[in-house]
């Protein structure tokens, strides 16, 4: 017999073990979230100068490589380079011009949620799937946000991603507020 098989509120024994350290953990993330969000435009800056050194850490490495493994296969070797130093113009670009960097980015996000909203829209109408409603209205959500970010722009480029990581670390945290609650309230019989 599987272990789900046998206990299929194992989890929940868990998080009724640790529910003080998820309640902790899971408040610290709501309010690192409200301070992202209460300084969106700082989050933006810090999280595009993080993701800029990152890719310009890649492109040391990938080039780096390339020297070490492609050398002597010439259309390896080439295009590996190519790509490593592809990876640190770009990371450069982005930790040295965040503000520049986060409006493109910006851009790029609206147009992305527009383009995915607006085929979600498709896909619901004509799949009509079992309850194809909710696609429908994600569909709708992300058409909305596409538009706000876009007629914003490129003042949105300013806060909208670190108005993003803000919610994402507060929802995250919100959920482990909620796993933590639901194991101390959890009695294995």
């Amino acid at each position: 017999m599987m272990a789900s098989e046998q206990n299929p509120n194992r989890h929940l024994l868990s998080y009724n073990q640790n529910w003080g350290w998820l309640l902790g953990w899971g408040i610290a993330m709501m309010i690192v979230g409200l301070i992202a969000i209460s300084v969106a435009t700082f989050t933006t800056l810090l999280s595009v100068i993080f993701i800029g050194s990152l890719l310009m850490i890649g492109g040391i490495v990938v080039t780096i490589d390339s020297f070490k493994s492609w050398w002597r296969q010439w259309d390896g070797f080439i295009l590996h380079l190519a790509v490593g130093i592809f990876y640190f113009i770009v990371g450069a670009v982005l930790v040295f011009e965040p503000a520049v960097s986060s409006i493109a980015l910006t851009f790029i996000l609206g147009m992305l949620y527009l383009i995915v909203g607006a085929f979600r829209l498709m896909y619901s109408l004509l799949l009509r799937l079992p309850r194809w409603g909710w696609s429908l209205f994600n569909g709708f959500i992300s058409v909305l946000i596409g538009i706000l970010i876009l007629f914003s722009w490129p003042a949105s480029g300013l806060f909208i991603i670190g108005l993003f990581v803000g919610v994402d670390l507060f929802v995250a945290g919100w959920v482990y507020v909620m796993l933590a609650l639901a194991g101390r309230d959890f009695t294995a019989f």
